[in-house]
């Protein structure tokens, strides 16, 4: 519920999302869900917005992800977008490639300082974490280390490929999983098209970085 520049950051994620295309929106919900739930039940929304309960337990990216999967279609791509980033992507162009390259997931990355960094080969597929190079597929394959943006589509059929939402799980550990036997990619985009607000440090240039208008 974090404003910028007078619009919370759960407001410029749903019309986002919205104006990309999205058919139905989840919202999962644990701190303060209260609050969140209120807040979308008195907003009109571009179209229907559902909430995936956390309150008795944080599942974490993965483990969320697995939880909200009967509120989906089941037969759509599933656009996921962290609500403290913001971004000038073009979304639909991000959805015209994962379903032309036919992947099972694709990843938003950018070359960025970050602690976290995955590995991908010369093709844009997933390799695994940088942690992981001294395995000497690595070496020789020269992986391209990228930051991962917090923004990623999944084919449908990869929610039966998850744990059951029974504990928290990452979803990145997920995707290094599955990358094994299927396609998982990176869709390459500059940094400067990114913001992560989920810092104060950084919530004061986004006041001047995001437009005062809902793009």
């Amino acid at each position: 519920m974090v404003e910028v520049n007078g619009h919370p950051l759960l407001e410029l994620a749903i019309q986002r999302l919205a104006s990309a295309g999205a058919q139905r929106i989840v919202v999962n919900v644990h701190h303060f869900a209260d609050q969140v739930e209120a807040f979308l039940d008195s907003h009109p929304w571009p179209c229907p917005v559902s909430v995936s309960d956390e309150r008795s337990l944080l599942l974490d990216t993965g483990g969320a992800l697995r939880h909200a999967a009967p509120l989906f279609s089941g037969a759509d791509d599933i656009l996921i977008h962290n609500v403290d980033v913001l971004s000038t992507l073009d979304l639909r162009d991000l959805l015209a490639r994962h379903r032309a390259e036919g992947n099972l997931a694709t990843l938003c990355c950018s070359d960025r300082p970050t602690q976290r960094r995955l590995l991908f080969d010369e093709d844009r597929r997933l390799l695994g974490r940088d942690n992981n190079t001294q395995n000497s597929q690595f070496k020789t394959q020269n992986p391209l280390p990228l930051a991962f943006s917090g923004i990623a589509v999944v084919h449908p059929s990869m929610l039966d490929m998850l744990p059951d939402a029974d504990h928290p799980y990452s979803i990145i550990d997920q995707y290094i999983r599955l990358a094994a036997s299927h396609p998982i990619r990176c869709h390459l985009h500059a940094a400067a098209q990114w913001l992560d607000v989920g810092r104060l440090e950084t919530l004061e240039k986004a006041q001047s970085w995001y437009p005062s208008s809902i793009k």
